[in-house]
């Protein structure tokens, strides 16, 4: 079967999910119906009418019916998913902890819980209890101790100012411009996500070509993000109204050019250079000292890339937690050599190298 990729599939999730093929997304989001489980209208103090969601597609029978349509398409998204895949699923107070259980049953292996926290959040009219301030999002591998999921750790590092990225993320709700509406001026959909969120979801989790499944598609945020950032979708909705918004909306968006699409890369994923490598270079010679960022502690290299201080010998780490006191150190960061503008850090040095590796 060829994959319908950049494709709207009009249909319940259920049964167009079972026809695509087994291991072939690299990753889904999922905002699935809330079950609200609303009674009657909400209204605000001045008595009008809040635009809740109070729509068909939104309501079960009973907590049980909504287990049973949680597991089906839960199971249908982890077949579809590569072995290296990854899963994120939204919700609310009301279906996230039912939805986190049946995650856990299918074998899926959470990462994460993140926190949305709202910073434009609808107030608690009726003052019975605090505002509902935030969502939560499961981020999820598809199995424990299987092949290795994507996490642009560095990429995130970088978005936030250089600090690893947390757990909760402080983002407005869909409004102004980006909230789409109908011809009659009103909401185009109760529960539009906003295009920040999705971008972080996918800019960390996902690679440039990846395709991306949202199996509850609704207006196309997760289409449209994807497009943005050079990945493909597959979108499901059974909503013609919906499926046919979405559609003009990624319409208008202009991809990024592949060459756009790099981000900050994790040191990991490069080619690893022992500190020998460094010595054979000739970029370093034996009897080379090396400092501590303060000058405070020297070692000597010696020809077969070790280190030594006093009677103490090892490699660039093992010297450098020794000097320190410390269980662990990252030697390329914390040895450094001299220059005549002053030191410099030996992970430069490393540099040199894997520019001359073959790529």
């Amino acid at each position: 079967m060829r994959l319908p990729v950049d494709t709207i599939l009009r249909g319940d999730c259920l049964e167009e999910l079972k026809k695509l093929p087994e291991r072939s997304v690299d990753l889904v989001f999922a905002d699935p119906p809330y079950n609200l489980q609303l009674g009657g209208h909400l209204l605000r103090p001045d008595n009008s009418k809040v635009d809740a969601v109070d729509d068909h597609w939104d309501q079960f029978e009973s907590f049980a019916a909504y287990d049973a349509f949680t597991r089906a398409w839960l199971k249908e998204c982890r077949r579809v998913l590569k072995d290296d895949g990854g899963l994120w699923v939204i919700g609310s107070y009301h279906n996230i902890f039912r939805v986190g259980v049946a995650v856990q049953d299918l074998g899926f292996w959470i990462l994460n819980d993140i926190v949305w926290r709202k910073s434009n959040p609808m107030p608690n009219f009726k003052g019975t209890r605090f505002t509902n301030a935030h969502e939560t999002l499961i981020w999820a591998a598809k199995s424990r101790g299987g092949r290795r999921y994507t996490f642009n750790y560095d990429a995130m590092k970088m978005a936030n100012d250089e600090l690893q990225m947390r757990s909760d993320w402080s983002l407005p709700l869909c409004t102004g411009e980006e909230r789409l509406k109908d011809e009659a001026g009103t909401k185009a959909h109760p529960t539009q996500k906003p295009e920040a969120l999705l971008h972080r979801v996918i800019l960390a989790s996902s690679k440039p070509g990846d395709i991306i499944l949202d199996p509850f598609f609704g207006t196309g945020t997760t289409g449209a993000v994807a497009r943005r950032l050079g990945r493909r979708f597959i979108g499901i909705e059974r909503e013609e109204n919906y499926a046919a918004i979405a559609e003009q909306r990624i319409a208008k968006v202009i991809p990024a050019a592949p060459d756009e699409m790099a981000v900050t890369g994790s040191k990991k994923s490069e080619p690893r250079v022992p500190f020998g490598q460094i010595v054979e270079a000739g970029l370093l010679r034996a009897g080379d000292v090396l400092y501590d960022p303060q000058g405070r502690h020297a070692a000597r290299v010696r020809p077969d890339g070790s280190l030594v201080v006093g009677e103490v010998s090892g490699s660039i780490h093992k010297v450098g937690a020794m000097v320190q006191s410390a269980p662990a150190c990252n030697g390329w960061t914390y040895w450094h050599f001299k220059t005549d503008k002053g030191l410099a850090p030996i992970d430069v040095l490393r540099a040199k190298v894997r520019a001359q590796l073959p790529s």
